[in-house]
């Protein structure tokens, strides 16, 4: 398993993670071509299965774990699009999903993470929810940080190759930044 980000690391996840992770595609934008006065593309992951890019990360997180056995499930703290990719990735390889989710998270959050096969555990908030995880830990589950971990980037680095591979003359490229884990990814792979 690949303990740091790297071009490398990146490639090995969008080898790992292609049977299961769509491919989508960049689109033209007239709006935002017109705006910035150049050629404006959007690349669209809200066609991935639970709408999100979270799914790379998840995916690459949890097809990289060791399959003897000693993995109970995967656990995470999140009240959105994190909780609803390790769900999903979870269940489609047949694995456990505990999601630790503050209270007060949106239901359509909620109901989609246990639609996709999550348990839901609430905490009092996101702190707190943090601090149980090592005792999940303990008994064998695997946290899957929402964006500070190294399989986590690299799975969502894949977005970056696949912008080379139909944009190769792409001189300027526009992220929106939570937590950080998509940035590194993509500009690691740029």
């Amino acid at each position: 398993m690949t303990s740091s980000l790297s071009l490398p690391a990146i490639q090995e996840a969008r080898r790992r993670i292609a049977a299961v992770v769509r491919r989508t595609p960049l689109m033209t934008s007239a709006s935002i071509s017109e705006q910035l006065g150049t050629h404006g593309y959007l690349k669209m992951e809200v066609f991935q299965k639970t709408g999100s890019f979270k799914v790379r990360g998840a995916f690459n997180k949890a097809l990289a774990l060791p399959t003897d056995g000693s993995v109970k499930g995967l656990i995470a703290v999140s009240g959105g699009n994190h909780a609803q990719a390790i769900a999903y990735a979870a269940k489609t390889l047949g694995l456990k999903a505990l999601i630790l989710m503050p209270e007060g998270t949106p239901q359509q959050y909620v109901s989609a993470t246990r639609g996709y096969g999550g348990e839901v555990k609430f905490a009092r908030d996101v702190s707190a929810a943090f601090n149980e995880v090592a005792d999940y830990g303990r008994q064998g589950w695997v946290f899957v940080h929402p964006f500070d971990d190294p399989q986590v980037m690299a799975g969502q680095g894949t977005i970056g190759l696949e912008l080379l591979d139909d944009l190769p003359q792409m001189t300027d490229l526009v992220l929106s930044i939570g937590g950080g884990g998509l940035m590194s990814g993509v500009a690691t792979a740029i």
